[in-house]
């Protein structure tokens, strides 16, 4: 993915029960398909409103989190509602929500399809008071309390000029700091997965992530003591990601398949596909496009996913 043109940040959102199940087997925050469909809806509502605009890329820094959540030792639990009874008096099922309250600033890349931008200040705006009307990972946008700073939205016009370009990026860092923003590594996921078969030729890409999703503590014999720590494979903060769908059908015509939410549109039946992603912070991005995740589907052999090109960057980098 090359360097965008523009970039649109609508800096400190406040998110309120935004989910935090993030798929079936990863929980703490939100899915960066959430923002992804985040900004597919943007687009729905721009051009409602006459602003013929795309965002083809979306990036997320964290600047704080609080889920809502019960702890017990090692053990969480989800604060969930009391739902009302049901039709016969009993009880109704409780289907289980993640809740997490968030503090984010979002980064999206602008398509503005030739067209002039007269006024940025107001067309900044003016998606920033549309993002206000939409949920953020089926969470709520919340207006800035009493007292608070109001952060204001801005475009950034990414300059050819390599020396300009490193201001713009150094800028925008000023801005984002303190926070995270998360990166995918599927690099590291198939390091990972060579270096587990030279232990066990047996294992696969699910042993590698599933051995760097958990903790895995180690013992070592010192003098006439042991000692217990974590095993640290790799630097940084690395944590299980959903990324995607890959396909388990063949793609229905619209209208074949019964129960189908929406009925014109072609369905395929299709499982989660995850990897590994690392926190990082903002001050050690060398180009904007470390920020962007993308939509980098593959129809002929049915994946939908994201993508994320910090890892070529870096390699670049490192050549």
């Amino acid at each position: 993915m090359t360097e965008p043109n523009t970039l649109l940040i609508l800096p400190r959102l406040r998110i309120q029960n935004a989910n935090a199940i993030s798929g079936n087997l990863t929980w703490g925050f939100p899915a960066m398909t959430a923002f992804a469909g985040l900004s597919h809806a943007l687009e729905r509502k721009c051009a409602d409103a006459g602003l013929k605009v795309a965002f083809p890329g979306i990036g997320v820094v964290c600047h704080h989190h609080e889920a809502q959540v019960t702890q017990g030792g090692y053990q969480r639990a989800f604060h969930l509602t009391r739902n009302p009874v049901d039709k016969t008096g009993k009880t109704a099922a409780i289907v289980e929500e993640g809740r997490i309250h968030l503090e984010i600033s979002l980064i999206l890349e602008v398509d503005l399809k030739d067209e002039p931008l007269n006024d940025q200040t107001a067309f900044a705006q003016q998606v920033a008071d549309l993002v206000a009307t939409l949920r953020v990972a089926g969470g709520t946008v919340q207006p800035a309390l009493p007292g608070q700073r109001v952060h204001q939205p801005w475009l950034i016009n990414v300059d050819e000029a390599a020396d300009v370009r490193k201001r713009q990026l150094r800028r925008l860092t000023r801005q984002l700091l303190p926070g995270f923003a998360l990166v995918l590594r599927d690099d590291l996921l198939q390091q990972h997965l060579e270096l587990r078969q030279q232990q066990n030729p047996d294992a696969d890409l699910l042993d590698a992530w599933l051995d760097l999703s958990r903790l895995n503590h180690e013992c070592r014999q010192v003098d006439d003591s042991v000692e217990w720590s974590i095993r640290r494979d790799y630097p940084g903060w690395l944590v299980p990601v959903p990324i995607g769908f890959a396909a388990l059908s063949e793609l229905y015509d619209a209208g074949t398949v019964d129960a189908a939410r929406d009925q014109t549109t072609p369905f395929r039946f299709v499982e989660g596909l995850y990897s590994i992603g690392q926190w990082l912070s903002p001050h050690r991005f060398e180009r904007f496009n470390d920020y962007l995740w993308y939509v980098d589907n593959g129809l002929d052999t049915g994946t939908y996913r994201l993508n994320n090109d910090y890892s070529l960057n870096l390699q670049d980098k490192e050549f």
